[in-house]
């Protein structure tokens, strides 16, 4: 293992309920009422993504200008009612992995949201950032993953994802990609397509140090063949 690639909100920080009520109120404005919940399991998809899915499950195709204009609105929202902080540990576990890999985010949020994200909370931690707006189709879609893999010059076979969405889960593993999820908003049904699931981030973190273990006892047997 080189390289562990990231999702952002749900996974580092802890945002969703903010996106969500975002969501919620600026969809009302064009006549569409959600169960807060679609949020969470689209997680991972861009703005437009977000928009042309729900109001297609209102029987409305959005036009490119409507796109725009309510993603500019949530946007806008959510930067007045977002309260965002780092998980629990997160922070600390960046610091001990930093020195050892290669990390980097994949997330479906806008650029502007990202950078502010990553800059207040971890600034200097991530050397590759793929956000919602560097490629047209985001997450289920492998595209943002074989971006950052691209961008990081290492072997899929030597990468790790951290993600906690289905939509996401989809997107790493369709890149060929090993992938662990994280049960911060959504039970263990909805991420069953991840390789493993841990529960919290203190669990997260033994789990990837019990991956370097095997993987120096591995080089070790290897070294004495």
């Amino acid at each position: 293992m080189k390289a562990i690639i990231f999702d952002m909100d749900g996974v580092l920080v802890d945002s969703m309920s903010y996106h969500a009520e975002a969501w919620d109120i600026v969809l009302k404005t064009v006549g569409v009422s959600i169960d807060k919940k679609i949020i969470y399991e689209l997680e991972g998809a861009n703005y437009r993504q977000v928009i042309d899915i729900i109001l297609r499950q209102h029987g409305r195709i959005p036009t490119e200008t409507e796109i725009q204009e309510l993603g500019h609105k949530k946007l806008v929202l959510f930067e007045q009612i977002e309260r965002v902080r780092p998980f629990d540990g997160i922070s600390e576990l960046l610091e001990t992995l930093k020195p050892k890999y290669h990390l980097a985010v994949v997330s479906g949020s806008n650029r502007k949201t990202v950078q502010k994200t990553l800059n207040t909370f971890f600034p200097n931690t991530f050397k590759v950032v793929v956000d919602g707006e560097e490629t047209m189709i985001g997450k289920p879609s492998p595209e943002p993953y074989l971006r950052a893999i691209e961008r990081l010059n290492i072997s899929k076979n030597h990468c790790l994802v951290i993600e906690n969405a289905p939509l996401g889960i989809r997107s790493a593993k369709s890149a060929g990609l090993r992938c662990i999820a994280i049960t911060t908003y959504l039970s263990r049904e909805f991420l069953k397509e991840a390789d493993s699931i841990v529960d919290n981030h203190g669990e997260l973190g033994r789990y990837l140090e019990k991956e370097a273990g095997r993987e120096k006892d591995k080089e070790h047997t290897n070294s004495n063949i």
